[in-house]
């Protein structure tokens, strides 16, 4: 069951459904008498809400956002969502965009420390030949942001993979492409392993957890951490002092900061195309309300990776038991290391294979966008094309 708010191209998309806006303002409001001004952390749930509805509109595409019901917890389990004593049922956000009828459906998984609307310059472009659907995964963005208690890599693994799952099932998708970037990857990777039956094609972009500290190329790594400043950090790590916790704790401060990284990330250091003045306001004021809320899915970081973010269950590991098709896509500036992917395919017994865009660093689809695009209509064009196999690469793109 799903709360729906039908949004298009000629809205200016500053409210949503009576129900999701009075429920979030209502629970914001009845947490503080003060307005956001004079809070430490000027943040609430409306806030995310409607920044998120301000980047949007950048998008022409209609599109529906709803609420998805996943309930309280994965069925069978002897906790809610997760260690929670609360029966207070969760939501995924999630947003739809028109189709084309029989389009092929891809779902897309953010990063670690992003949200949906880090796609915001994409939906346009993959909606003209998919069924795009985005989500926040739990914890993140304007999905539910439940007490987050795990205390192992499993059962942090489980916290998205169930929760992925429950949202396909009220969904009722099957059939689909997923596609996954950075942490993102790695859950979309870890779902397509335990849930292969529901998932046609697999398009990791920068996946995280394809790399171990104990690989050669990383013992620059492994070095600092053996300084006094290296293990200041890997402390920090240990401690699971996440960045959002910086930003939180400078309080009215945290939006300048990231203003700074915003407009250093994706504009004097961008890898490609830099964001005009408009978007980068709007991605700003996204980022930050998404960052400074309540912690949940960000305390999954000591979890799943060690300091130098190497997965303590490295994907690697799990090459022979890969039943999906995968594509990689990787920025020619990428810091996840393409050959970390190099490495998997050679134990795959499923078609694999691995494009680079130039131009892009790790947000390729932002810092590059057309060919991102170009990239992920090749990786998907057997369901997309009347002829794929005599399909070339699109010009200007490398396949490894």
């Amino acid at each position: 069951m799903a709360e729906e708010i039908s949004r298009s191209a000629s809205d200016l998309r500053p409210s949503a459904s009576t129900a999701t806006v009075a429920a979030a303002a209502s629970k914001s409001k009845s947490k503080s008498f003060w307005p956001s001004v004079l809070r430490w952390i000027p943040t609430s749930t409306d806030h995310i809400i409607a920044a998120e509805n301000r980047l949007l509109s950048i998008v022409k595409t209609p599109y529906v956002v709803e609420r998805v019901n996943i309930g309280s917890g994965p069925p069978g389990s002897k906790v809610r969502w997760f260690r929670s004593a609360s029966n207070e049922e969760r939501f995924i956000n999630t947003v739809t965009f028109d189709s084309k009828d029989e389009a092929p459906t891809i779902v897309m998984v953010h990063g670690y420390g992003a949200s949906q609307g880090f796609f915001f310059r994409n939906f346009d472009a993959l909606a003209s030949r998919f069924r795009v659907i985005a989500i926040d995964q739990l914890g993140w963005g304007g999905s539910s942001r439940p007490d987050f208690t795990c205390k192992s890599t499993e059962e942090t693994e489980a916290w998205f993979i169930d929760s992925l799952e429950e949202w396909r099932k009220a969904k009722n998708l099957s059939n689909f492409i997923l596609l996954g970037h950075s942490f993102g990857g790695y859950v979309a990777a870890k779902y397509a392993l335990k849930h292969p039956e529901h998932i046609k094609h697999l398009v990791l972009v920068g996946p995280a957890g394809f790399s171990s500290a104990e690989d050669a190329r990383n013992e620059w790594i492994m070095q600092f951490k053996s300084t006094w400043k290296g293990a200041i950090i890997n402390h920090l790590w240990e401690s699971n002092f996440t960045p959002q916790k910086l930003i939180r704790g400078l309080g009215p401060w945290g939006p300048k900061i990231v203003r700074g990284y915003t407009n250093s990330r994706f504009g004097a250091r961008a890898a490609g195309t830099t964001l005009n003045e408009h978007e980068a306001q709007l991605l700003t004021d996204y980022v930050y309300h998404t960052l400074a809320a309540k912690a949940s899915g960000e305390l999954c970081l000591k979890y799943i990776f060690s300091f130098g973010a190497f997965a303590r269950k490295p994907l690697l590991q799990s090459a022979p038991e890969w039943k999906v098709p995968t594509t990689f896509i990787y920025g020619y500036q990428d810091w996840m290391n393409y050959q970390g992917a190099q490495e998997v395919r050679k134990d795959m017994k499923v078609p694999c294979e691995i494009i680079r865009v130039p131009e892009a660093g790790h947000f390729v689809f932002i810092d590059n966008p057309e060919g991102f695009h170009s990239a992920v209509f090749h990786a998907c064009r057997r369901f997309l094309s009347p002829d794929p196999d005599n399909e070339s690469l699109p010009e200007g793109l490398t396949a490894v």
